[in-house]
């Protein structure tokens, strides 16, 4: 004996689910397509002054590690020779030291008076980093009139005369 084929009837809710399964079809691709920018933006935005952040406190480290190399004793002739030799050691530290991440960075040594009375000699490290002409990951359109155009780094050690030659 065959057996009889039976007839399904769907009732009418399943049928109306069915047809609006069918007609979401492709929502979801759609709806990832249209937000995907945003969410790539966003994270790219994270990611970019992340390492912005980093830089900087790599450039602030360089420039302490610049200051404490002022402190070592370098040849000189007079008090004036001596604060530029210990500037020159002072920024070729720094520059060394930030060479890790930010490879271009400029330093600048200064020697000034300071203290009570004047009476010590400070050298000043300045380490500055053109983030606008080389930064550290390409940019996105837009997202430039949020980037700092540069970063720069300070630090200050204090010299007593009397040991400075």
């Amino acid at each position: 004996m065959k057996p009889v084929a039976t007839l399904t009837v769907r009732s009418p809710v399943k049928r109306i689910h069915a047809r609006r399964a069918l007609a979401q079809r492709g929502s979801t691709a759609v709806e990832f397509a249209l937000l995907f920018p945003l969410f790539f933006t966003i994270l790219y935005s994270i990611i970019t002054f992340s390492l912005i952040f980093v830089a900087q406190q790599n450039l602030t480290l360089a420039a302490e590690e610049g200051a404490r190399a002022a402190l070592n004793w370098q040849s000189n002739t007079s008090l004036q020779t001596a604060l530029v030799n210990r500037g020159n050691a002072a920024c070729a530290a720094a520059t060394l030291m930030a060479a890790t991440l930010v490879k271009s960075a400029q330093c600048t040594p200064t020697s000034a008076a300071c203290g009570p009375g004047n009476a010590m000699q400070c050298v000043k490290v300045s380490l500055t980093y053109n983030y606008k002409a080389s930064p550290l990951v390409p940019t996105l359109p837009l997202m430039s009139f949020a980037l700092p155009s540069a970063l720069s780094s300070s630090a200050t050690v204090q010299l007593n005369p009397e040991n400075i030659q």
